[in-house]
Formats: structure tokens, C-alpha cells, sequence
């Protein structure tokens, strides 16, 4: 039998605010809390040299505003892009949802340009002190993705399946969950049931990814090949993701039946950490040789 998603999204109400704090908010605040500690760690581990906590503190700041502007305008671009041409200012939506990865991404490595231009820092220096502080968020934020009940799988009829109400259920789609608890104990809502992807996405580019990248960079290792590992493993775990978790409808299936524009992005990302890896081979290691 399936599971019926039946959490709500608001952590806490509050009488001063109509919308309440979200589970989703709490999500990227405890992924900020993560990076800033580990960011802490890894300085006075002495792997970016010249640099205290004042200085990261900053490019902590600009790398959340990275995150953010990078994710909304990255997700407007990359997936709704009509809507947007149509109506400009849904930008400023962001009630609506919609974040995406690569954009923040795209996002963060502007703002560590920036900041590396202030410190006259090494642009990959700083990116591979940053990779490691990163998974962690964004597995904070794939079970933000799973306590909304949003991003869900594809359909299945495995034992792990689970009913999402905001997915499409056919002649059932728009009942209340009261209604929906009592269609589920008669098993009329398994025809329903999805892989959960989102849990599935923040054990992969969350915890694995975190594990990996926190190991290999636990000594010193020549530029570019922390963020190559991180681009590599990430891309490869997306695309992995993607053959669960359901295309987005704007798109559906690009080819194939299987290829979906998640692929696509992360297609890049596999080639850039191969490359960075490969340039690594012959690339200083950070307070050696000069570097």
C-alpha cells in the first residue's frame, strides 16, 4: 500500500504574518547555519591561507545572495521562461515557487568572482573551499522540496510509493486531504502512488555528496579538484535523480522518452568536473609552490 504525503508546510504560524514560516525558509536557513560552521572548520584548517573569519563571513553573504538571486533568476530562464516574457514581473514571485539549482550555482561563482577581486584570491581557490559547504544545503532543501509535497517522482508501483495531493490525481485532484485520507484507506489513490525523488535527491546531493567531498578535502589537494569532484558527482547524481522524479510539464520528455532538461543542465557539469579534475593533475596545491 502507498503512503499519503499528509505533512504541512508551515512549521509555525504567526498572527503578524498571513503566510507563516515555511518548513522550505527553515530549510535554507539551516543550510546557511551548515556552511557557515563548516566554513568556520575548514578555515582554521588552514585551507584558505590569508583569509579570517570576517573575510568569509563576507563571502558567505555573497554567496547567499548568489543562491538566491542565481536560483529565482536560473529557474525563470532555464523553465519558465514564456511566463516571464509574458509577464516580467513574476520574477518577484517567489511565492509562486520556483528555484533552481544551476542558476545558483551560476549564482554562486559570480559572487565568489566578486569577492575573489576584493581579496585577490584565486577564483578556483575559493571555489574549492566553498564545494565542500555546499551539499549539505542543498540536501536541507531537497526535504524542504519533500515536506512541501512538490517536485515529486515519477509514478510507480513499487513499495516506496507515496500519494502527493498537489500531483495530479485524476478524478480526485482538488479533493481535500480529509477526503483524500479516506479515498487512501480504501487503496483507491495507489494508481497515484510516486517515487519519492526528493528524499532520494537529498540523500545523493546531500549527504553522499557531502561525505565525498568533505573526505577527499580533508587535506590538501591541487586547484581544481575539489570543485571538479563536486561538479562530476553532482551532475552524475542529478542524472541519476532524473530517471525517478517527473520532468517538469513545460517540457516533459525532450527525447527518448527518458531525457529530461534536468539531464540536460547537468550534462555540462559532468564534462567541467572531468576537465578540472584533469587540469588538477598538474595544479598547485594552495600555500605550496606558490600558490
Amino acid at each position: 500500500m502507498s503512503y499519503l504525503h499528509d505533512i504541512d508546510p508551515i512549521a509555525l504560524e504567526l498572527p503578524f504574518w498571513p503566510y507563516g514560516i515555511h518548513w522550505y525558509g527553515l530549510m535554507y536557513v539551516l543550510g546557511f547555519a551548515a556552511a557557515w560552521w563548516l566554513g568556520r572548520r575548514r578555515l582554521r584548517a588552514g585551507r584558505l591561507p590569508g583569509i579570517d573569519e570576517n573575510a568569509f563571513g563576507d563571502l558567505l553573504f555573497y554567496g547567499m545572495l548568489g543562491v538566491l538571486l542565481g536560483g529565482r533568476i536560473g529557474y525563470v530562464l532555464f523553465y519558465d521562461l514564456p511566463s516571464f516574457l509574458a509577464d516580467p514581473l513574476m520574477l518577484f514571485n517567489v511565492r509562486g515557487g520556483g528555484m533552481s539549482f544551476h542558476g545558483g550555482l551560476i549564482g554562486v561563482m559570480l559572487a565568489g568572482a566578486w569577492w575573489c577581486r576584493k581579496h585577490a584570491m584565486h577564483w578556483f581557490d575559493t571555489l574549492d573551499f566553498v564545494a565542500p559547504l555546499v551539499p549539505l544545503g542543498l540536501g536541507f532543501g531537497r526535504i524542504g522540496n519533500w515536506i512541501g509535497g512538490e517536485l515529486w517522482g515519477r509514478l510507480t508501483s513499487g513499495p516506496f510509493g507515496v500519494v502527493f495531493p498537489r500531483a495530479p490525481l485524476g478524478d480526485y485532484s482538488g479533493m481535500s486531504i480529509e477526503q483524500l485520507r479516506v479515498l487512501h484507506a480504501t487503496g483507491a489513490l495507489d494508481a497515484y502512488a510516486r517515487y519519492p525523488s526528493q528524499l532520494l535527491q537529498a540523500f545523493l546531493e546531500g549527504l553522499v555528496l557531502f561525505l565525498a567531498l568533505w573526505w577527499f578535502s580533508s587535506r590538501p589537494r591541487p586547484r581544481y579538484a575539489v570543485s571538479g569532484l563536486f561538479a562530476l558527482l553532482y551532475g552524475l547524481f542529478r542524472i541519476v535523480a532524473e530517471f525517478f522524479r517527473q520532468p517538469d510539464p513545460q517540457y516533459g520528455y525532450l527525447a527518448f522518452g527518458w531525457l529530461t532538461m534536468g539531464m540536460v543542465l547537468s550534462l555540462p557539469l559532468v564534462a567541467l568536473g572531468l576537465v578540472l579534475l584533469w587540469r588538477s593533475r598538474t595544479a598547485p596545491v594552495l600555500g605550496k609552490e606558490g600558490a
